[in-house]
């Protein structure tokens, strides 16, 4: 029998390095944006100031049945800076959907008509909307994919379009952030 010392190693580094930790959800948004505890970090988060932020989205997942990773990525922009003692107040947060990912807006009833499924970001988007989320769809992209408004999850405005809904929040103060 081969004994081999390496994985035992590697183990216990991970074990007592910290790279063996696992991601964690909430508070704000349960069950989705999940993120990596950060130990004393040498950049330090000023968590008096207020984040105003617009994530601008155009690319959705090529499954009917995926998660938009984008999506939760503002999920995980509310928990990692709640988990690390920024209040829900101080994050001011819009999300502007375009382009492919439009239809990940869909109430599941449209959602089922076109793909045979319920939306897989149904949920995320409602639990984004509860917690004060701006959440504006492209009236461009609206039309182009013939996405009406009432097809949509209730609470999701329409905008003219991306550009002047990206435009007008930046005028407002908040800094975009584009996936």
């Amino acid at each position: 029998m081969n004994f081999y010392p390496f994985p035992l190693f590697l183990l216990l580094f991970m074990t007592f390095s910290g790279i063996s930790q696992k991601t964690k959800s909430g508070p704000i948004i349960e069950d989705y944006g999940a993120v990596w505890e950060i130990d004393n970090p040498d950049f330090k988060t000023d968590t008096s100031q207020e984040f105003k932020v617009v994530f601008d989205v155009k690319d959705g997942p090529e499954s009917d049945t995926e998660i938009n990773r984008n999506l939760n990525t503002v999920a995980r922009f509310l928990n990692m800076h709640a988990q690390n003692g920024i209040p829900l107040s101080q994050l001011k947060v819009a999300l502007i959907v375009h382009g492919s990912a439009a239809r990940n807006l869909l109430s599941d009833e449209a959602f089922q008509k076109r793909y045979e499924v319920d939306n897989p970001n149904r949920e995320l988007v409602e639990n984004l909307l509860n917690v004060g989320v701006e959440v504006i769809m492209c009236g461009q992209s609206s039309k182009t994919r013939g996405l009406p408004k009432e097809d949509l999850i209730p609470g999701v405005k329409i905008a003219l379009s991306a550009m002047t809904a990206n435009i007008q929040l930046q005028n407002q103060g908040y800094r975009p952030i584009k996936l």
